[in-house]
């Protein structure tokens, strides 16, 4: 059987991902057993939701991690790979609606730097893949819940030597699927009134729990801009 050379590339990068998420722990997100419960002295949790659209081209990205690390982190210990499990997922492949994400991070107290998500948009035979830039502090301290905000993040055509919404390479399936042509517009806000019912009928976990907001600040583009020209 004939690979072509866009395909071979795109396994190499598939591979290249998969050896990349070694270097990192592999990390379950919040309540996936519908048995957890949260007491008095269990770590932080924090709450987000996330829509990832591309108005560039007709490919869009579905998320499989979301990436979070420590700072100055150096091996898999202070790198946190959150795997999107099926409970997170509200997929439509819908370029106008994209595809969204309620996401559960519960953290150890401390810092942490959420760098952003990964995510694939596959229409046989072009894979394209996306990095999500989020680039945000989150503070972890108490107990409790926490809703970090919604991340709104839309695929554009680039303008000069603006970040790319995935890497260059497989040349063909990256073009195609607006990834290297394309850059991410991020916005966060708080939507929590519009996903809390969601949220809590979902994961039984939260019910009866206040939930606190500590809304992340506006996206920082000129650092992750120098982010994606340092990596």
């Amino acid at each position: 059987m004939k690979i072509s050379m866009s395909r071979l590339l795109s396994l190499v990068l598939l591979a290249s991902t998969l050896l990349a998420t070694g270097c990192a722990t592999r990390t379950k997100m919040a309540f996936e057993d519908e048995s957890e419960k949260l007491t008095p002295t269990s770590n932080p949790v924090f709450l987000m939701t996330t829509t990832v659209k591309n108005t560039y081209k007709n490919y869009q990205p579905k998320i499989i991690v979301a990436n979070i690390e420590k700072p100055g982190a150096k091996d898999a210990d202070g790198r946190l790979n959150f795997l999107i499990d099926n409970a997170a997922k509200i997929e439509s492949d819908n370029a106008s609606t994209g595809n969204t994400y309620l996401l559960r991070f519960q953290l150890p107290p401390g810092e942490y730097n959420l760098v952003g998500m990964l995510g694939f948009a596959t229409s046989f035979p072009i894979r394209g893949t996306f990095v999500v830039p989020l680039h945000s502090t989150i503070q972890a301290g108490s107990s409790g819940v926490y809703y970090l905000g919604h991340a709104e993040a839309v695929v554009r055509e680039r303008v000069g030597n603006e970040f790319k919404a995935g890497p260059s390479i497989p040349l063909l399936d990256q073009a195609i699927s607006g990834a290297s042509g394309g850059t991410f517009d991020v916005a966060f806000s708080d939507q929590w009134d519009a996903y809390e019912k969601t949220f809590r009928a979902k994961f039984k976990a939260l019910e009866g729990v206040e939930v606190k907001k500590t809304i992340l600040p506006a996206f920082d583009r000129a650092k992750a801009q120098t982010w994606w020209e340092k990596n």
